[in-house]
């Protein structure tokens, strides 16, 4: 184990990370193979990192965070919506049975797949599509968690978490507003618990339209 990787993981405990299974899949997941090249030096640091299409790798402490309050057990399907760089969809398939992930930029998707393959990672399915409509076909999922955040979330994403399941997910439009919220799914509807406020990349309905992300592009914004 590299000192930065134990550096984190002192720093992931200090801030209250307490889930030793949590950990151990941080530890197992080499997160310098899920950031774009200049980045490797960078990547046990704990920030958010850029990576294609105008989007982010999140920081690791509120990837632990998430993961942690999802309380994932080892039998359960996860639905994650924005695969992005792949590493929260890797973190997961150490915890769960399988992990399905949802990308809407085909370039990050295929970069994702190529980084679970060389990991092994066989309990992820991929799809490239609209996170706003969820994997119906799929469901229902034991867990669900959204890596960008909605202005409001989709009732589709409601319909497809199991009775007793967990959803994790930011949701305001802008950075200055988003709340981190987990939700339980109940006979009578959502139980809804604010967490902390976060800041993310926003949720963004349908496709890439025109050059919001060539397939070859590797701009950083």
């Amino acid at each position: 184990m590299s000192s930065n990787l134990k550096s984190l993981l002192r720093t992931l405990r200090a801030e209250g990370i307490a889930d030793e299974r949590v950990l151990d899949a941080i530890a197992d997941t080499p997160r310098e193979k899920f950031v774009d090249a200049g980045f490797e030096a960078q990547a046990y640091a704990n920030r958010a990192l850029p990576i294609s299409c105008r989007q982010t790798i999140s920081q690791p402490l509120v990837v632990a965070y998430m993961t942690e309050k999802l309380e994932i057990a080892a039998h359960m399907r996860v639905l994650e919506i924005g695969t992005g760089s792949g590493y929260q969809a890797a973190i997961l398939a150490r915890l769960a049975a399988e992990v399905y992930t949802i990308e809407r930029h085909l370039p990050l998707l295929e970069k994702a797949r190529a980084r679970f393959a060389d990991g092994g990672l066989s309990n992820i399915v991929t799809r490239h599509g609209d996170g706003f409509e969820g994997w119906p076909e799929m469901a229902p999922f034991d867990r669900i968690i959204a890596t960008a955040a909605f202005r409001k979330l989709p009732r589709s994403l409601n319909e497809q978490l199991t009775i007793g399941g967990i959803m994790i997910t930011p949701l305001g439009y802008e950075t200055i507003s988003q709340r981190l919220w987990k939700m339980i799914r109940t006979e009578e509807g959502l139980e809804r618990e604010e967490l902390l406020p976060v800041t993310f990349v926003p949720m963004i309905e349908g496709l890439p339209q025109g050059g919001e992300c060539a397939h070859n592009e590797d701009e950083h914004g």
